[in-house]
């Protein structure tokens, strides 16, 4: 029984011998390592990590006011932002680059920060003591309990058609919540915040109305809308008690009824000017001859008259032989049956005429 004991006492002081000196994130998920533990303004360390998502853009930040277990305690304004290195992941999802060290703008504890930039959000933290900057206790945790994020985060909600004409989207942050705390957690607030691209979010306040008692969980809504035509990639986070819990992404679309809109704009307003310049140019023409106006370019109106084909009455005369304008009378075709010569038809004589010989 005591040669067991003894072995598991030797196993137990390797163990703590071959533990690396050097901070390190929680094991699941992406990891940090610091090839040292503390180091001085004006030097580097080196940082590697793995279990990161592959060619993955990340930022590190050496941060003050923070721990492993509460993570930056007052956002990247606790970091010293301008000694800060960015760095991609390789196909594996590892890394490793130098980072200058330098004292934030709080007291320590410190820690090195490491995040994803774009895409799917992802952390970790690793211990760092700055050599000769000031050390501080951590502000205490806000009384009544606390929260952990318990299932990941979704949106609630589509968008109908007036978000299509450029209406604010809304949607409602869903999750769950559990209380990890020893007292029950009454009607919190929580911080609701949006971010587009690379800009910072803007937070508003959001109060859940209910009860957490310790160790229970609660699904939590929260309304929130976008202003007026917003579209492009969003970030929504959620934060309490100055702690960010979570950030969900969100691809707002274009509203492409505002653009159809002024694309009818541009068609129909020029349309109606020309029209209605039109119609002053036309009341203002002096009028032509006769008073009519050509409103404009009228086709010549071509008339088929086709002949009447009637049965002449007995007391009406028949019309005369000469009906074609172009022959004289002399000419007319009417007199061509006369084929004799000339003779007198003087009424004086019933009969055919004689001449008289002389006597």
């Amino acid at each position: 029984m005591n040669g067991k004991l003894r072995i598991s006492a030797l196993l137990a002081v390797l163990a703590l011998l071959l533990l690396p000196m050097t901070g390190t994130a929680t094991a699941d998920g992406p990891s940090v390592k610091l090839s040292k533990s503390q180091a001085g303004t004006g030097g580097s360390i080196t940082v590697s990590g793995s279990g990161w998502r592959s060619h993955a853009l990340l930022m590190m930040l050496i941060c003050g006011q923070s721990t492993p277990s509460r993570g930056v305690i007052g956002g990247t304004n606790s970091c010293a932002n301008g000694d800060g290195r960015a760095v991609t992941t390789d196909a594996k999802g590892s890394f490793s680059k130098k980072l200058p060290v330098a004292e934030p703008p709080v007291p320590c504890p410190c820690v090195v920060h490491v995040a994803t930039v774009e895409g799917a959000k992802a952390q970790a933290d690793a211990v760092l003591q700055v050599a000769g900057h000031a050390v501080e206790p951590l502000p205490t945790e806000p009384s009544g309990g606390r929260l952990s994020v318990l299932t990941d985060t979704r949106l609630d909600g589509s968008s109908g058609l007036l978000t299509w004409f450029g209406a604010p989207p809304a949607r409602s942050l869903v999750f769950t919540v559990g209380n990890a705390g020893t007292t029950a957690i009454k009607n919190p607030v929580f911080q609701l915040g949006t971010s587009h691209g690379v800009f910072a979010p803007q937070w508003e306040e959001q109060q859940w109305r209910g009860t957490i008692a310790p160790g229970k969980k609660a699904q939590i809504k929260l309304p929130f809308e976008l202003t007026s035509g917003a579209h492009g990639d969003y970030t929504v986070s959620l934060k309490y008690g100055g702690k960010v819990l979570a950030e969900q992404p969100w691809g707002v679309g274009r509203p492409w009824g505002v653009t159809l809109f002024w694309i009818l704009v541009c068609v129909v307003v020029p349309a109606a000017v020309f029209r209605a310049g039109m119609a002053v140019v036309d009341r203002v023409r002096p009028r032509r001859a006769g008073g009519l106006r050509h409103r404009g370019l009228r086709m010549p109106e071509l008339t088929l008259r086709m002949p009447k084909f009637t049965t002449p009455r007995a007391d009406e005369e028949p019309a005369s032989d000469s009906t074609l304008p172009w022959f004289t009378p002399d000419s007319d075709p009417g007199t061509a049956g006369r084929l004799s010569a000339p003779h007198d038809d003087s009424p004086t004589s019933p009969t055919t005429p004689t001449r008289k010989g002389p006597t």
